[in-house]
């Protein structure tokens, strides 16, 4: 069967590969399966309960949840009645649950547990559209999702039929919000063309089969990983869901899925505790350890010598085995997107065998443009891979990438000022990056176009580039370059907390236990001073670091100075941190 639309896919998977696990979730400590059959049957019953409630063609739904089998159920039953689904991020504020619920139109919503449910009462009455709310995990006076699965009915059933048949391969069928870094989010009108164009392109991509399992942790919410979600089920491998961001170490190793999905803030975390367990060996064992994370670094894909390749296999026998290991032991892919990845982490996860393939693209691409992949050596590292087949990109004058193809956004909602903005005359979307081809083929992002500034010496200055260097520090968590129209590039650091206790521990430092303590500590100011010395010796006199204030707290997307994809929102930070700022610049 031809997949014409996103609500074919589990249709396709019954008839090509059916899968008694095409979704598994851990629930009160086992593994709960849900067959292909059971997806479309379910899926199936929301349509029918959709109906009965009276949502019509175009309605909007959105849904608020954590990864779990049940959103794709839903999402499927949404589609298939031709309503537009309306995924958000459950970490944001009320009060864009409030805007993007009334310049969507939400008319009904769906909600993962308690919490939510009473997060979005609570803006119910600001929202004229939206009707009922119903929870996943529902308890005391919360209406059960379940509500709204109907027993087979073959009016309904034709209903059903009569209203997919209507629904065309270039039809909205989600609204995506961006995450705001400054303003409002915006509504991002993707069709089943632009995802369905993506998960075909990327598939050639993909190095696993219908045997295979998958691990899904990354918000669903989220077009990377949703798309991914499709793309796993137009293959046949098995999705399983992590039961939280807490518990991905056990999951992996209990399930030894053969892909995943990740974020280099993710890839930091996890390499950072291998090397804390390194750390803590002693004798020939660190030596050892240490020895072959110094081979991981020097690792490329290209150029090994045969002395350094008889070394790597040494390596990897003795050290990077264990690694391999603690992801499950089955790794051919991990996919990391949403931000840059640091080449240190790609060298060395690659030299551990850990196939991290790193990728390009924005929510209005449907995501990605460009992707790494390891047949038919096409992996550069500090590149995003080379572009899709059935995607176009081009360098503006200014460096901007520039994307055309069918997995290029319809628009932006209600926006079209800003659609005509962001999509030209001739079709080409521009993206708001700075990037350059490596070899001719592999994209390589330098920046944000936008946040590149410049200093009162008239010196332009790219952030991304030097934030992405310094956090290779273990003492730097977090950090953000400033210094627009100031005479002097400065920063303000979020101090590694639980690494730099540990090594004032070891060291004999007393350097106080909250995080004030540790901010303001003149120890760990004197060491983070050597880490900035370190790293700015990589960089032109003019873009080095001349003062850093170190900032008491992690910044987080619940704290509203990092966006749901973990990038920094630059103004707020700068409002939040104004006396940081007098006190570099006075």
């Amino acid at each position: 069967m031809d997949v014409k639309r996103l609500f074919d896919l589990p249709y396709y998977q019954m008839e090509k590969f059916p899968q008694d696990e095409a979704f598994c979730d851990k629930v009160d400590g086992e593994w709960r399966k849900t067959s292909t059959a059971e997806y479309i049957e379910k899926a199936n019953a929301i349509s029918r309960g959709l109906i009965k409630k009276g949502i019509e063609p175009g309605d909007k739904i959105a849904m608020i949840s954590n990864n779990r089998s049940e959103w794709n159920i839903c999402d499927i039953g949404i589609q298939q009645v031709g309503a537009i689904g309306v995924p958000v991020y459950p970490t944001i504020s009320a009060e864009d649950y409030d805007y993007i619920f009334n310049d969507a139109g939400v008319k009904l919503c769906i909600v993962s547990d308690e919490e939510l449910y009473h997060k979005v009462n609570s803006i119910i009455d600001n929202v004229s559209t939206l009707n009922e709310v119903y929870v996943f995990e529902a308890v005391n006076d919360t209406k059960s999702w379940t509500e709204l699965l109907e027993d087979p009915d073959a009016e309904l059933d034709a209903e059903i039929e009569k209203r997919k048949a209507a629904i065309k391969y270039e039809d909205l069928v989600t609204l995506i919000y961006t995450s705001g870094t400054t303003g409002n989010p915006k509504g991002v009108m993707l069709s089943h063309q632009n995802l369905l164009s993506n998960v075909i392109a990327c598939e050639p991509r993909l190095p696993v089969d219908s045997s295979a399992k998958s691990l899904s942790f990354l918000p669903v919410c989220h077009v990377y990983e949703r798309m991914l979600l499709y793309l796993y089920q137009y293959t046949g491998v098995s999705i399983y869901f992590a039961e939280s961001m807490d518990t991905i170490g056990d999951n992996l190793k209990e399930v030894k899925p053969q892909v995943f999905t990740a974020v280099p803030r993710l890839l930091e975390k996890v390499y950072d505790k291998i090397i804390a367990k390194g750390e803590a060996l002693t004798g020939i064992k660190r030596k050892l350890f240490f020895w072959a994370v110094d081979i991981g670094e020097q690792y490329d894909v290209v150029g090994r010598s045969g002395w350094y390749n008889f070394k790597l296999k040494v390596a990897r026998k003795l050290i990077f085995s264990k690694w391999q290991e603690a992801l499950g032991g089955q790794t051919l892919a991990v996919a990391s997107g949403s931000a840059a990845l640091q080449p240190r982490l790609a060298r060395v996860f690659l030299a551990a065998g850990i196939p991290v393939m790193e990728g390009y693209g924005l929510t209005e691409t449907s995501p990605v443009i460009s992707v790494n992949f390891e047949e038919g050596n096409n992996v550069r590292i500090g590149t995003t891979g080379p572009v899709l087949d059935n995607v176009e990109v081009k360098i503006a004058e200014d460096g901007e990438i520039l994307a055309k193809g069918p997995n290029v956004m319809m628009g932006y909602y209600n926006q079209p000022e800003k659609t005509a903005e962001a999509i030209d005359k001739d079709g080409w979307f521009h993206t708001g990056d700075i990037g350059e081809f490596v070899e001719g083929k592999f994209l390589k992002i330098t920046d944000r176009k936008k946040e590149i500034f410049k200093t009162s010496g008239g010196k332009y200055i790219a952030p991304q580039v030097m934030e992405n260097k310094f956090k290779e520090s273990r003492f730097i968590e977090q950090i953000m370059v400033i210094g627009e129209n100031q005479k002097m590039p400065a920063a303000f650091i979020v101090p590694a907390f639980e690494f730099i206790q540990e090594w004032a521990k070891h060291k004999g430092h007393n350097i106080g236990s909250s995080e004030t303590d540790i901010a303001s500590s003149e120890i760990v100011i004197e060491r983070v001073q050597k880490e900035v010395d370190r790293y700015n010796a990589g960089f032109g006199k003019w873009e080095q670091i001349k003062r850093f204030e170190l900032v008491d707290h992690l910044w987080t997307p619940e704290s509203g100075d990092l966006t749901p994809t973990l990038k920094p929102k630059r103004r707020v930070l700068l409002e939040r941190h104004k006396d940081l700022y007098d006190k570099i610049y006075s």
